[in-house]
């Protein structure tokens, strides 16, 4: 295993002549000059393939992590070009974003240095990887040419409804002064700085995501096959889909009423109080209208709940509390008076921010009212069959069961065993739903409310809707304008792109609020309508935002007259193969699938799903953890493309094992990957035969090598076993060299066809060696347009194949047999084995199952 940082070029390989880091100039420059990589136009009349990796983040020089995904990406663009067709793999920069405003505040410079330079360096670093891209679609996110559309992208989705601005609770970090997402709050604190987060009421922006909650929950289906399948699972636990209804409940002294969303309306007679999330404008309301003292707890409780998040309040194991607001609901189904609690394991954004409590039915209410010596009343009889014949099931005035069928429920109350009954079962202590099953009973007490006008059948989510705001200065500037008269308005249209002012002047240290509304001649501006003075929108925008639509720029990155084409939407689009790390497999799939189903809607593209296949591979680990400049367990990506160079390294990779496993760096052997191509390399230079041979004359033993892996080859790429096709080349190699030094030698026709093979094949994982091999075998660059040729089926059928002899079950002895002998002459070969018959010494061979060709199992008494 070879990870130096050392700068100086490899040397020639064991004496061979093998000059990695010259090949690889050599090629680069040539790829440079002829540019042969660039997406065919109007008149390519091949089928198109769209590859896509997920474009990387600007924080200075790659790694090895990086390494691993651009490989990847590379070698499925290249297989594409092999098989024929017309291929765009284009790269940008995911540009704007807090570490690079970060680094400006430290070095106290303007951002966009710190970004630019950073995409150089990773520009060079991609070129020596020796990646296949088309470089005339580069693209940044933080140029006013792309944000440009970013900010039409808002409006267009202010248009439609599904941008807006409200007051709400974030998880705020005191340090960064900004907002943070739920992902980004681990244990309590920032995943950035580690400060504790708080909770914060700031009036923000949003996307109305949850208004396509259903399709991005149904289309899943779309992707089952074609995506990971832990990927489509997240994504729908994610969105989280509840049906039940929604049940409006009176609260005393107030006149509207309150409406909470349950899965388990037929538990209705069950409730024995009621829980509003403590942070809820309700909840405010609720303790603003009881006594002093209710008031002065509820305060201190808010307080203490504003220093957890969101998951934390959501764990099963936590210490329930809450404060009683001394305020009651009225059930609507039976008149009780429920009492009314704050409590933090309701959360303001879930349904709407109450639930009625049924302690006997769920654990966290149940464990609730344990801790507070609250009612527990048992609605479902989990002991009674739901099943064939409905039992009938006796009951006393109050409808407690008489004598209840099966095992007494006296010994499963939840009230003393701490265990929610949450089985299936019969209504029981429900009035007319006594009796039926759960899902009766829904249906039931669903008609029940409707007919009352206190409820209806009703669906929720756990997905909330997108936050876009962000209160720092490098990201795109939120395009609205706020009026002295308190209107909104967007800036026209013909105005954008609003750019960002110079940064120099302009303190971008963390304050609470956007450093853009220090920029004074920028913040200040006029009402569109009216000519008033009015001002800019401070905050900007989620950089979830510039990656959910990128892959459609790339189309055309250039065009100042649209976001993107809709006529090279319709030609390219959706893209074939999407390639990045699982840790997106949330967010920025979500988000990009949302924006993809707008644009839909909008008419401006045809499909409804931005990536047909997904591609998640593994991290790159180094001393037990996920390769990271912050804990500074990284190998560099630029010393290690000098020695051991570009392709060892990614043959390396690509052989270190499956796309979708994490690789241990230490385990990872580039010097092993440099003397196989050295071998390779060797092959193409021992080849004497001229181009024009006929390969139908050369050995057949090797040929047959040579067309099993171009039968194979295909296949195994298209399941990403690229760690198989590496180990099928070296065998092939190595097959060759046997034929040179022992066989035919290296003026026969099949160690030039091998030769040819493993060049073409090779160029997936290795292309400056490839390019090398194919020019030394008398080609023309270049190799990575060629198209792969057709396995010979003639050759791929075995003459010979290795029978294995099984003796009581152990393998006791194996023949070398005719691919098409028969079975019976294959068990007499085996009883005539001199190996077996010595195996089975005087024991007698009772029974023989024999699976020609490969098999013979005796079994002896």
């Amino acid at each position: 295993m070879s990870s130096t940082s050392s700068a100086t070029p490899a040397a020639h390989t064991e004496g061979s002549g093998f000059d990695p880091y010259e090949i690889q100039t050599k090629w680069q420059r040539r790829w440079t000059e002829a540019d042969p990589f660039r997406a065919g136009g109007e008149d390519d009349t091949r089928p198109r393939k769209y590859v896509l990796g997920m474009f990387p983040y600007p924080s200075g020089d790659m790694h090895m992590g990086h390494a691993e995904n651009y490989a990847y990406v590379d070698s499925v663009a290249r297989f594409w070009r092999h098989r024929g067709y017309n291929v765009l793999n284009p790269i940008g920069w995911d540009s704007f974003g807090l570490p690079a405003e970060n680094a400006a505040i430290q070095r106290g410079a303007d951002p966009r240095e710190w970004t630019y330079s950073n995409i150089a360096q990773q520009r060079a670093s991609l070129q020596r990887f020796g990646t296949s891209y088309d470089w005339s679609r580069v693209l940044h996110t933080s140029d006013p040419d792309y944000y440009h559309w970013n900010q039409w992208l808002f409006q267009k989705l202010y248009e439609r409804g599904l941008a807006y601005r409200k007051e709400s609770p974030v998880n705020w970090c005191p340090h960064d002064q900004t907002v943070l997402a739920n992902e980004q709050v681990v244990d309590g604190r920032c995943e950035r700085c580690g400060h504790e987060v708080v909770k914060k009421k700031l009036t923000q922006w949003y996307f109305k995501i949850t208004e396509y909650a259903d399709r991005l929950l149904d289309d899943l289906n779309q992707l089952e096959g074609f995506w990971p399948s832990k990927v489509i699972r997240m994504q729908r636990n994610w969105i989280g889909r509840s049906v039940g209804a929604d049940i409006d409940f009176e609260i005393e002294g107030r006149a509207e009423k309150v409406t909470v969303f349950s899965t388990r309306p037929d538990t209705l007679h069950g409730a024995t109080f009621f829980v509003v999330a403590p942070e809820s404008d309700l909840a405010a309301e609720l303790a603003a209208g009881s006594t002093a003292e209710v008031r002065m707890r509820f305060q201190d409780y808010l307080e203490q709940v504003g220093k957890a998040s969101e998951i934390e309040r959501q764990s099963t194991d936590r210490p329930k509390t809450g404060v009683f607001l001394d305020r009651f609901a009225i059930n609507p189904i039976n008149g009780e008076r429920l009492p009314i609690w704050a409590a933090d394991y309701v959360l303001a954004d879930y349904g709407h921010g109450a639930v009625m409590a049924v302690p006997a039915h769920d654990q966290r209410d149940l464990d609730f009212a344990r801790a507070f010596d609250l009612p527990v009343k048992v609605v479902v009889d989990t002991t009674a069959p739901v099943t064939g014949a409905i039992t009938v099931i006796e009951v006393d005035d109050d409808g407690v069961p008489i004598d209840p069928a099966g095992e007494s429920l006296d010994s499963l109350d939840p009230a003393v065993t701490g265990t929610a009954l949450t089985g299936e079962g019969r209504l029981i202590n429900s009035g007319s739903l006594n009796g039926l099953s759960k899902r009766n009973a829904i249906a039931r007490v669903i008609e029940q409310l409707e007919a009352s006008g206190s409820g209806r059948a009703s669906k929720s989510y756990r997905l909330r809707d997108w936050l876009i705001s962000r209160q720092r200065f490098w990201g795109t500037p939120i395009p609205m304008i706020h009026t002295e008269d308190g209107r909104i308005v967007p800036v026209p249209e013909d105005q954008l792109p609003l750019t960002l002012p110079d940064a120099h002047g302009l303190d971008l240290a963390p304050k609470g609020t956007s450093p853009l509304g220090g920029a004074t001649e920028w913040i200040e501006t006029v009402d569109p309508e009216t000519g008033a003075p009015a001002r800019r929108d401070a905050d900007t925008m989620d950089t979830f935002v510039d990656s959910s639509w990128y892959f459609l720029r790339f189309l055309a990155p250039g065009d100042a007259t649209q976001a993107f084409s809709s006529r090279e939407a319709d030609k390219w689009a959706p893209v074939d193969s999407y390639i990045g790390g699982v840790e997106h497999a949330i967010l920025h799939l979500l988000y990009a699938r949302f924006i993809t189903k707008v644009l839909f809607d909008m008419g401006l593209i045809g499909f409804t799903e931005p990536f047909t296949t997904l591609i998640n591979q593994g991290m790159v680990l180094l001393d037990g953890s996920k390769m990271s400049k912050s804990k500074g367990n990284l190998v560099e990506f630029a010393s290690s493309m000098v020695d051991p160079g570009a392709d060892a390294v990614r043959v390396a990779i690509a052989f270190a094992g499956p796309v979708e496993d994490d690789i241990n760096w230490e385990d990872v052997s580039t010097t092993g990957a440099q003397k196989f191509l050295a071998r390779a390399w060797r092959v193409a230079k021992d080849v004497t035969s001229d181009r024009d041979v006929v390969w139908a004359e050369g050995d057949a033993s090797l040929r047959r090598v040579t067309h099993r892996l171009l039968a194979d080859a295909p296949g195994l790429v298209e399941q990403t076993k690229f760690n198989v096709v590496v180990a099928r080349l070296m065998e092939l190699v190595n097959a060759t060299r046997k034929t040179i030094d022992t066989g035919a030698g290296p003026a026969d026709p099949a160690v030039r066809e091998a030769a040819e093979a493993t060049a073409m094949i090779l160029d997936l994982f290795a292309p400056h060696t490839a390019e090398e091999m194919w020019e030394i075998l008398g080609y023309e660059p270049f190799v990575g347009l060629v198209t792969w040729r057709q396995a010979d089926p003639t050759l791929l059928v075995e003459e010979s194949v290795t029978a294995v002899v099984q003796i009581d079950g152990k393998v006791r002895g194996t023949l070398t047999v005719p691919a098409r002998i028969s079975a019976d002459e294959l068990e007499q070969r085996a009883r005539d084995d001199e190996k077996v018959r010595r195996s089975l010494g005087d024991r007698t061979i009772v029974r023989a199952v024999v699976r020609a060709p490969k098999v013979v199992s005796f079994t002896t008494a």
